[in-house]
């Protein structure tokens, strides 16, 4: 793929870079909130700016019929959802396309911590 194509390169390597080193730490079978508080630390360590547990609403003709809670939003870019799973699952990819669609934000990246090692994938915001 044409790395001129990618949305938010540096930014989203800097992201998955963040995982993988989590992970080297902590290794499998954690808690996802305990990923997600060492996730934050590095962050902040990176001088990454981000939002975490943000709320966002879901509308229906105008009106709010929920609430979505994002694990994180990184510089209003790039929303980062974690998920502690033994493989990548489509349920969660719909996941993400519902918050893209939600926020208007162009990129998701759900990263899986898994037995095998951290996994990820990129979802695009195609609207």
């Amino acid at each position: 793929m044409n790395a001129e194509k990618i949305i938010y390169p540096e930014l989203s390597c800097r992201i998955i870079g963040i995982a993988f080193k989590v992970f080297n730490e902590l290794g499998f079978g954690m808690n996802e909130k305990y990923y997600q508080r060492a996730i934050e630390r590095e962050l902040k360590k990176e001088k990454i700016d981000y939002q975490k547990e943000k709320v966002v609403k879901l509308t229906y003709n105008s009106q709010s019929i929920g609430n979505y809670r994002l694990d994180f939003i990184i510089d209003n870019k790039i929303i980062i959802e974690l998920k502690v799973r033994p493989r990548l699952g489509y349920v969660h990819i719909k996941q993400a396309l519902s918050y893209l669609k939600s926020t208007n934000i162009k990129l998701a990246i759900l990263v899986y911590f898994t037995c095998d090692g951290v996994k990820y994938r990129r979802i695009l915001n195609i609207k």
